[in-house]
């Protein structure tokens, strides 16, 4: 089992820390919280599960979602005005220690860059170290789709931009913190280990993964992988 400070070495050893950002950076599902503006909850938080379960491709709830939520632009603007989506306890202050340390922190996400951004504003992370969905629009600011070539708009998109960053900055190690079926995919094969305390840890043959489970939250359980 390993101890809460060796936990901390880990993340200031790191030389990129990323984040999944809806229910891990912030407390809400973003594409929930658009669906609930919109007056579509019921049936897109139903599909929001399944699809964070991995029992539907992502990109395919996704297209099925937003099809049912058809956001215009001024309803995405409307929601980020009037119901900011609600840090997560504790994250400003990680991101910022980390950041004080020189540790590169990014925001890799399945949601919409344009709420992306704007938690990520609040984390003094730069627009460069998102990578998240872009929503489409038509002129008149109706919704046209989304960005279907964007890596986090399918299954195992978020691997590929950590392998993106890898290529690119050349770090040694990167940590992804995440809690659905998309962070799982970043770091294969995924690993479930029992676990009592705070967090645990296993290895294999490849990584090593970190379960984190919040000791205010009984059964929230986040998957930390280090590449």
């Amino acid at each position: 089992m390993v101890s809460h400070s060796e936990l901390k070495n880990l993340f200031c050893s790191a030389d990129a820390v990323c984040f999944d950002v809806d229910s891990t950076v912030i407390q809400e599902e973003g594409i929930d919280e658009l669906a609930k503006f919109c007056g579509v909850e019921d049936a897109v938080s139903e599909m929001t599960r399944r699809a964070m379960g991995g029992a539907v491709p992502f990109k395919a709830a996704l297209t099925e979602r937003l099809a049912l939520i058809q956001p215009s632009r001024e309803q995405v603007q409307r929601l980020l005005a009037e119901h900011p989506p609600h840090l997560t306890p504790g994250i400003r202050e990680l991101v910022s220690r980390l950041q004080e340390r020189n540790v590169q922190v990014f925001l890799i996400s399945g949601g919409f860059r344009s709420i992306v951004e704007h938690v990520a504003s609040k984390l003094n992370i730069p627009s460069t170290n998102v990578f998240a969905n872009r929503l489409k629009f038509y002129f008149n600011g109706e919704y046209a789709g989304f960005d279907e070539t964007q890596p986090t708009a399918e299954s195992g998109g978020k691997g590929k931009v950590i392998k993106f960053l890898k290529e690119k900055f050349h770090f040694k190690k990167i940590i992804m913190v995440g809690d659905g079926a998309t962070d799982m995919e970043a770091c294969p094969p995924a690993v479930c280990i029992k676990h009592t305390n705070f967090f645990a840890v296993c290895e294999n043959e490849t990584k090593t993964c970190i379960t984190v489970k919040q000791k205010n939250k009984i059964n929230k359980t986040y998957l930390v992988s280090i590449y």
